[in-house]
């Protein structure tokens, strides 16, 4: 029987163990946490006969165990001393994305991948496909774990509609998407992948097995390196002034959602807001034609489509004040179309666990928008200095979520704001587990006062 170590006990690496489970391997989990959430798992799993370490560093020769293949969780670095000391023996060290393909490879998949973007992109090519008839279940990065859809009992799948982040690429080398998508690219994720090359290559590589791409020309870094990368690509325009786009992409003409010279939708069908959802529109859009789906069902799927959680999410109106979760900008550049998007005065809470990238464009978003900033988490100190250097001086450290609302909330009274908006600029580990758990807090804080007021 061969031997598995999966490394971490998120979803993705509960599901991956399940589906080795399921499939003959025995199989070994750790995780250096022992929060309640993985209590949990571990006990669900070891009611399938599978081994679950919680609360040690990892390692898979502990007492003399040795395995045949360790499956990686997003979460750990792939240059973890474990996983360097395992490929130099030799022993197959994949991440999750990798095993799902080996058992959903028959399916034809649409790749999602970018800085910022690929969750509302993921989520709106999800429901196009799935307006038009598929069974094409969002997954990856956002939704279920793709392991998931691979174990005993589910149903045969049309389309993969995977949003991967970096994280995932880099230790799945052999997924070849029929369609790779990129949203859009800025310095991110820099403490895992070093230098903004690495960070390329990583996403580039996902593209270059791709058998079509689809680049958002209105990307200054795609549009002025992706003809070289990838003179194939299909590309797409809010400007309509590429002309590759113009001639069998995706543009906006008089307020029209174009495909290769053919009208699909009237842009007034579309209800999220900001200049970057029309980007994500576009892209979802060439996708979904590339799959050969007519406008009609593209039409009626974008008008009744919502939006995803955490990425401009409108919580509630409390006494005229928009209450708008934006926790999934955990990096500068999000944290910026976070606050263009937004009608202002504004009311921001910010911090987190910070991130490496340049913070200019957003202080100057902070600016103009900004009445009010308060910070919560490790970065606050951080941000304190840079608002300093800049002259901002209206901002004040509540250090939690539970006291920013509340504050935020009188706040915007008080200064006559039209919104609090949650939008970190930061990844959320220092108190969250999550980008997910962040937002759901600031939604549950949000509604209790929404409704009180009820």
């Amino acid at each position: 029987m061969p031997d598995a170590y999966v490394l971490g006990l998120g979803q993705s690496g509960f599901s991956a163990a399940r589906l080795l489970k399921a499939n003959g391997w025995q199989v070994r989990v750790g995780d250096r946490g022992s929060t309640p959430e993985l209590m949990q798992r571990r006990t669900q799993l070891l009611n399938q006969d599978i081994q679950v370490e919680l609360g040690q560093d990892f390692s898979f020769d502990r007492n003399g165990y040795r395995t045949d293949s360790i499956v990686v969780s997003p979460g750990i670095p792939w240059d973890h001393p474990m996983l360097l000391q395992a490929r130099d023996l030799g022993i197959e060290t994949i991440g999750e994305v990798e095993l799902a393909w080996r058992y959903l490879s028959q399916y034809p998949w649409v790749g999602i991948t970018g800085t910022n973007g690929k969750t509302t992109t993921t989520a709106l090519t999800a429901a196009i496909f799935q307006g038009a008839g598929y069974n094409a279940p969002a997954c990856g990065n956002i939704g279920k774990a793709i392991c998931e859809l691979a174990e005993p009992g589910s149903p045969p799948w049309d389309w993969i509609i995977a949003e991967l982040s970096s994280y995932q690429i880099e230790s799945a080398p052999s997924v070849q998407p029929q369609i790779g998508v990129w949203t859009t690219f800025t310095p991110d994720h820099l403490n895992r992948h070093y230098t903004i090359e690495a960070y390329c290559n990583v996403k580039a590589s996902l593209l270059r097995r791709s058998q079509q791409t689809v680049l958002n020309g209105d990307d200054p870094f795609l549009a002025e390196n992706g003809r070289s990368l990838f003179p194939d690509a299909i590309w797409t325009s809010c400007t309509g002034s590429m002309p590759e786009a113009v001639e069998r992409g995706a543009i906006v003409r008089d307020d029209w959602v174009i495909f290769a010279g053919s009208p699909v939708l009237p842009l007034s069908k579309f209800k999220l807001l900001g200049e970057h959802n029309k980007q994500n529109l576009l892209v979802a859009v060439a996708a979904s034609k590339l799959a050969g789906i007519d406008s009609e069902s593209i039409e009626r799927s974008v008008a009744q489509f919502k939006g995803v959680p955490h990425r401009l999410e409108h919580i509630c109106n409390y006494q005229g004040i928009n209450l708008i979760n934006d926790s999934k900008a955990t990096n500068y550049d999000a944290a910026e179309v976070g606050l263009k998007s937004v009608e202002g005065p504004v009311i921001l809470i910010a911090g987190g666990e910070s991130k490496k990238g340049n913070a200019e464009a957003w202080l100057q978003a902070i600016a103009r928008k900004a009445v009010f900033t308060l910070l919560i988490g490790q970065a606050a100190s951080e941000f304190a200095e840079l608002f300093n250097r800049v002259g901002y001086s209206h901002y004040e450290d509540v250090q939690t979520m539970d006291a920013a609302v509340p504050k935020a909330i009188a706040l915007a009274a008080e200064l006559n704001a039209t919104a609090v908006l949650l939008s970190p600029a930061c990844a959320s580990f220092d108190q969250f587990a999550n980008f997910e758990q962040r937002g759901d807090r600031f939604r549950r804080l949000c509604l209790a006062i929404c409704e009180g007021d009820s």
